[in-house]
């Protein structure tokens, strides 16, 4: 009897302690899997007819902020001369969209298209447009307030600033002269 009672003692033990291997697993072995509800959205249609010169928009995209504008002449006039304050000012890191590699950085000099998040520390930058806006040498662009780094109005990053890199540019391509679809690189040929 004494040894029957120890047996079933033995395998209740072993039971429950099967049990919590199991129940202690089953967390672990779910974080692998992955979660459906989080996955976003790989492309998105943008209408740009609505944005004025000058005017700026924001939409998410993959769980990122993406600022689109559309740079008046002015805006863009003022990108040659900053080159000599650049840190990389024709865009030749590889994290960068071969084709933005120009003046502009973008398909459409009249329309930038970037993600918004510093290349510092992921904080997201402000966008200050206006000449002076800043301070009284500031020609207009990006100012991150977490640490100070500065971008010009092409999201390319000024020299002696602790963002290593520019801004980064998203994949997109035009569907017509107003619509861009975030999430494809464009056919070139």
């Amino acid at each position: 009897m004494e040894e029957d009672r120890r047996r079933f003692l033995s395998w209740l033990t072993a039971l429950m302690a099967g049990i919590g291997v199991a129940a202690s697993a089953i967390p672990f072995l779910s974080a692998w899997k992955p979660k459906l509800c989080h996955v976003k959205p790989e492309f998105l249609s943008v209408d740009l007819k609505s944005l004025a010169p000058g005017e700026s928009m924001v939409v998410a995209w993959q769980n990122k902020p993406i600022w689109i504008i559309r740079r008046t002449q002015a805006m863009l006039d003022t990108l040659p001369r900053m080159h000599a304050l650049l840190r990389d000012p024709n865009s030749l890191v590889k994290q960068q969209p071969h084709y933005v590699r120009n003046e502009y950085r973008s398909l459409n000099p009249e329309y930038f298209v970037v993600i918004g998040i510093c290349t510092h520390l992921g904080c997201s930058p402000q966008y200050k447009p206006q000449p002076g806006e800043l301070n009284a040498t500031w020609p207009g662009g990006f100012y991150c307030p977490c640490h100070g780094s500065t971008f010009d109005l092409a999201g390319r990053v000024m020299k002696g600033v602790p963002a290593p890199i520019n801004l980064e540019i998203p994949p997109y391509r035009f569907l017509d002269a107003h619509t861009i679809l975030l999430g494809e690189n464009p056919m070139l040929l």
